[in-house]
């Protein structure tokens, strides 16, 4: 019986030109962040177990893979309580928990403001679907040290310019802040140790709508009937031109004014450079509970999913150092953005196939190849098949745009008539 050859669920293998066009986004996505001051660092794909575990990862800690201590006997299964008992090491599941630990470890030899770019692979034991896997690539950007909304603004004007770059077209970023998030649920009655709870149910808005959301508060035992009626209120969900009169308006009596003020200059800023891409969002949550401030997503009328987010966390970093400092990022969901694209292969004139007979000495082969690409171009050597047309269409995937072919009577590059791959 045949082995099992696919890859593990929720995985994927990537054929050349996949692995091309994916490289050509990521390529762009590197050259816009770069131009905004961001650099790039590098991280362990795993992390100890235990700060993968502390409270820092909300939801995704219980998605993370953990692996086993080395060298366990079946006394220690068998005294193990809790699975974690026997792991020491598990795959990161965001980026934002290793840099943290980043900083922590080399903050003496960082800027005081330090901007960063991490884009790796992660790992979460999802339940796999549709634009949902179980090793992804996460492209962040974040500035840790800059308190004031400037950190906010960056991230957002440079993904902004990443998006136009990479050509997608009728997005918008949705914003709001946790503290006004807050006080909306203090003021509409929900108590402190009921806000978890309540806005699990308020981020089903999109998909399970007003009626849903205030069902399932009302099966919670929570004032379902408080939030049907702000949510029935006309200015509540009625975009005008951003700013605080606004925010304010969407919002309940008594909300803070200094944090409207600081949302609605975020806005605008980004609003000022990129047209009107921004709306404030009241029910916006985000499932990370470590955001203390401003919270953002980018949204797309192709997805029903946020194509990326962050938001401010400026305590996260605190729990490594014992002194808190500020923090903000940015987060591209780059699987769901590069299903969204078809850009095209790159291609350039100097790329070579060289056809070959069977009967062509591989010392040529060999001096004609290096010469070529001593020239700077890029060259394959393919032995002419009995069938040319599939392979010259694979070629052509895969970028190449010229062809030679060699035979026995080839005496150098000055006898090969290079035409176009077609």
């Amino acid at each position: 019986m045949a082995s099992q050859v696919n890859p593990p669920r929720g995985m994927r293998d990537f054929l050349p030109a996949e692995k091309a066009r994916r490289e050509g986004v990521l390529s762009t996505i590197r050259s816009v962040y770069s131009a905004h001051g961001f650099e790039e660092i590098e991280t362990p794909v795993m992390e100890d177990s235990e700060r993968l575990h502390a409270g820092l990862g909300g939801d995704n800690e219980k998605l993370a893979f953990g692996v086993l201590k080395r060298g366990l006997s079946a006394d220690n299964l068998a005294a193990a309580r809790d699975p974690l008992d026997l792991v020491d090491l598990g795959l990161r599941f965001d980026l934002t928990v290793p840099l943290a630990r980043f900083y922590a470890t080399h903050r003496a030899q960082l800027p005081t403001v330090f901007r960063s770019i991490q884009i790796a692979p992660v790992w979460r034991a999802e339940r796999p679907q549709k634009g949902r896997y179980r090793q992804f690539v996460q492209c962040d950007i974040d500035i840790i040290g800059e308190a004031g909304p400037l950190a906010e603004i960056e991230l957002m004007t440079a993904t902004a310019d990443t998006l136009g770059a990479l050509g997608l077209t009728d997005w918008g970023i949705r914003v709001n802040d946790r503290r006004l998030l807050l006080g909306m649920l203090d003021a509409l009655g929900f108590a402190a140790a009921d806000h978890d709870s309540a806005l699990v149910t308020i981020d089903k808005l999109d998909k399970i709508g007003q009626d849903g959301v205030v069902a399932e508060l009302r099966e919670k035992g929570l004032p379902g009937d408080a939030l049907e009626q702000f949510l029935r209120r006309p200015q509540t969900m009625e975009w005008l031109p951003f700013g605080e009169r606004l925010i304010a308006k969407a919002l309940p009596d008594g909300a803070d004014p200094a944090i409207i003020a600081s949302l609605a200059a975020i806005g605008l800023a980004v609003i000022a450079a990129h047209g009107d891409v921004v709306q404030f969002d009241p029910f916006l949550v985000r499932g990370m509970g470590y955001y203390t401030g401003a919270i953002f997503e980018v949204t797309h009328p192709s997805s029903t999913s946020s194509l990326g987010g962050g938001g401010r966390y400026d305590g996260m970093i605190g729990r490594f150092l014992g002194t808190d400092v500020p923090a903000a990022g940015f987060s591209i969901g780059f699987e769901r953005i590069v299903d969204l694209l078809e850009p095209p292969v790159a291609t350039a004139d100097d790329s070579v196939v060289l056809l070959y007979d069977p009967d062509v000495a591989a010392t040529l082969l060999m001096q004609l190849k290096s010469g070529l690409v001593a020239d700077g171009k890029r060259v394959r050597l393919e032995r002419t098949p009995r069938n040319l047309k599939p392979l010259l269409a694979q070629l052509a995937a895969s970028g190449y745009t010229t062809v030679a072919t060699v035979t026995a009577a080839t005496a150098s590059a000055a006898d090969l008539a290079f035409r176009p791959l077609a």
